[in-house]
């Protein structure tokens, strides 16, 4: 034990940066948990789409969507969800649905806005489209 509080006190910084990580990462945990939205990784996502025929909500600009999206992919951005308009899929309350981000982390605040406005199939592509594209899953550009 003693050497852990030698350590701690030679290595200030250190010390600090790892509670700083360790802190961040039970944050991460607890939100997840606390919100509702579950991640998943791309091939649950097409498992979704094929068997219960859930609908993909990317919440990317629109000319990143225009650029390359999941085939049949309704664009609603962000800004959109946080203002409450949401109109395209307002009739899909229980139906599953993907929400999709260049990376996963916007996806998640959009996803838990969804949660807020009680959808309640809400999952978040973990890795977003950049984890989509490297899984060599289909795009469109249509």
């Amino acid at each position: 034990m003693q050497e852990y509080i030698d350590f701690l006190s030679n290595n200030p910084m250190l010390s600090l940066a790892w509670v700083a990580i360790a802190v961040m990462l039970i944050h991460s945990l607890v939100k997840d948990k606390i919100s509702g939205v579950k991640s998943i990784t791309a091939q649950e996502a097409t498992l979704l789409i094929n068997k219960q025929d859930a609908i993909v909500v990317d919440v990317r600009s629109k000319d990143d969507f225009q650029n390359g999206h999941i085939v049949n992919a309704k664009n609603i951005t962000l800004s959109q969800i946080e203002k409450g308009n949401f109109s395209a899929i307002e009739n899909n309350k229980q139906t599953p649905i993907i929400v999709v981000c260049e990376s996963g982390t916007r996806s998640a605040s959009a996803a838990a806005k969804l949660v807020k406005a009680e959808f309640t199939q809400v999952t978040n592509l973990f890795s977003g489209m950049g984890g989509w594209k490297s899984a060599n899953l289909p795009t469109t550009k249509k």
